[in-house]
């Protein structure tokens, strides 16, 4: 599961309440000029598009919410918020990337729960984000698909920036209660968007060697590869170790099931750690 975490430090949400099409925002039957230019605009921002819902069947009066989501280089999030009732709303998307946006703001949980694009994804996400949502109700959204439907029920925290798989309802409110406590622990941490899958992966090694931190308690120092192989030096803040020496072994999975709904088998890169040491 290490390093399976999509690269990415916008986000882009869209509240609708209606059927999810199978590719998302993609399969919207929204205004075309409107549409076109979120679309541009999100391509320009690198920012991934995911439609969201409040989990179970409650209903709200008012307009649907849109978020834009940052986690800059630095570390720092920011968030912009707006409301939308017709497509042409929507466009305020477009000009919500081109501004910073407000700094800090309480993070979001995503949950994947697209049955449409994998049904492993509804049916593991559902629990989880109905538990979740008793305990953070005004953070939690079901969304469209994240990546990685293996390892449902997936949890997204942004503008974090960090994937967690392989959920349930129990576990998924100990993780996310830990990682709000600076706490984040490598038993169902896919990784950071912000790194590299073999950094994610040294990351994850990292903490379950020496045991939970917080977001920004590890650095990637240096990092060379040499064929399958990757040295990577990660720097800790105390109390945490302040050198580690991560060895990674980079090779292809046995053929295997990617989705639920997936018939053709296919394989997957994996890091499998060979060396770690405080330096």
């Amino acid at each position: 599961m290490a390093g399976t975490a999509p690269r990415g430090f916008v986000w882009i949400l869209i509240e609708y309440r209606g059927r999810w099409p199978l590719n998302g925002f993609d399969g919207l039957g929204l205004e075309a000029a409107t549409k076109a230019l979120v679309f541009s605009a999100a391509q320009t921002a690198r920012a991934r598009i995911l439609l969201v819902r409040r989990p179970g069947r409650r209903r709200r009066e008012g307009p649907d919410r849109w978020a834009v989501l940052r986690h800059e280089d630095s570390g720092v999030f920011r968030q912009q918020w707006g409301t939308w009732s017709r497509d042409e709303d929507l466009a305020q998307i477009a000009t919500a990337l081109g501004v910073p946006g407000h700094l800090g703001g309480p993070s979001v949980l995503l949950v994947c729960t697209h049955g449409q694009h994998d049904p492993c994804c509804a049916v593991r996400g559902r629990p989880v984000a109905r538990a979740l949502a008793q305990r953070w109700p005004e953070q939690v959204w079901e969304c469209t698909h994240v990546g990685g439907d293996r390892f449902a029920a997936n949890v997204v925290i942004v503008p974090d920036g960090v994937y967690y798989g392989g959920l349930d309802a129990e576990s998924s409110v100990v993780t996310v209660e830990e990682h709000f406590s600076g706490r984040i622990h490598s038993e169902h941490l896919r990784g950071y968007t912000d790194l590299l899958p073999p950094h994610q992966a040294a990351v994850a090694a990292t903490l379950r060697r020496f045991g939970p931190a917080g977001r920004s308690d590890y650095t990637i120092a240096e990092s060379f590869r040499d064929g399958d192989l990757w040295r990577i030096r990660i720097t800790g803040r105390s109390p945490h170790p302040r050198c580690v020496d991560v060895e990674l072994q980079a090779h292809r999975s046995p053929p295997c099931q990617l989705t639920c709904r997936g018939a053709a088998m296919n394989s997957v890169m994996v890091y499998e750690l060979t060396s770690i040491r405080t330096a």
